[in-house]
């Protein structure tokens, strides 16, 4: 009877984690639906932004690696640049409560306003399911939807991986090219890379 209990537990987690893991981002494939709540306490569905182009940014502003692409401004400008063009682009933060990253409303917005970010809004997972669905594993982290919900790209937002402000004038940067790529309807050469940068601090 122990041994039939047992198994049919083993079933029971086998069975769920297999879902969990069709469930989970793939490229090509249909990008996982997610609801969050932004620094502003308004609700947003992945699904909402059906027919556009959508950008997910893993943020953490007190990551080193974040706070480059902030303080030179790429990231801002790479915002402007492609939100001017209709790309919805959701910056996410999976910072546990207690952890590095994790602010309150009114620090997200006040940091958001100093550095003039652009992002379409930021979104709060502080228990990190969004996070693990998509397998963030870093910040910043970044993940490219297109119009008809597949993911097209993820991976690192350019190819030298330092807190130095000077490298990002000679990065080739994977995220702007893969989103001029796609809305120009060539072949996107690099859909995956290494993401580097701070861990994201789950719980």
């Amino acid at each position: 009877m122990r041994l039939l209990k047992i198994f049919s537990f083993l079933l029971i987690f086998l069975v769920g984690y297999n879902l969990y893991a069709e469930n989970k981002a793939k490229i090509g494939e249909n990008a996982p639906n997610f609801t969050l709540t932004d620094s502003y306490g308004k609700t947003h569905k992945l699904s909402d932004f059906a027919g556009k182009y959508v950008v997910l940014e893993w943020i953490n502003f007190d990551c080193p690696f974040v706070v480059k692409h902030y303080k030179s401004e790429n990231m801002q400008k790479l915002q402007k640049e492609f939100t001017d063009k209709g790309v919805i682009w959701l910056a996410i933060c999976s910072s546990a409560e207690g952890k590095q990253g994790h602010f309150d409303n009114k620090e997200i917005n006040k940091r958001i306003n100093d550095y003039k970010a652009k992002m379409t809004a930021y979104l709060i997972d502080e228990d990190g399911t969004v996070g693990k669905l998509y397998d963030a594993k870093v910040t910043p982290h970044m993940y490219i939807i297109n119009p008809e919900g597949k993911l097209i790209y993820q991976g690192a937002i350019d190819d030298i991986k330092s807190t130095d402000t000077e490298d990002v004038n000679k990065a080739k940067n994977y995220v702007k090219i893969a989103l001029e790529s796609a809305m120009n309807g060539k072949p996107i050469e690099t859909k995956t890379s290494v993401p580097y940068g701070c861990s994201v601090k789950y719980k």
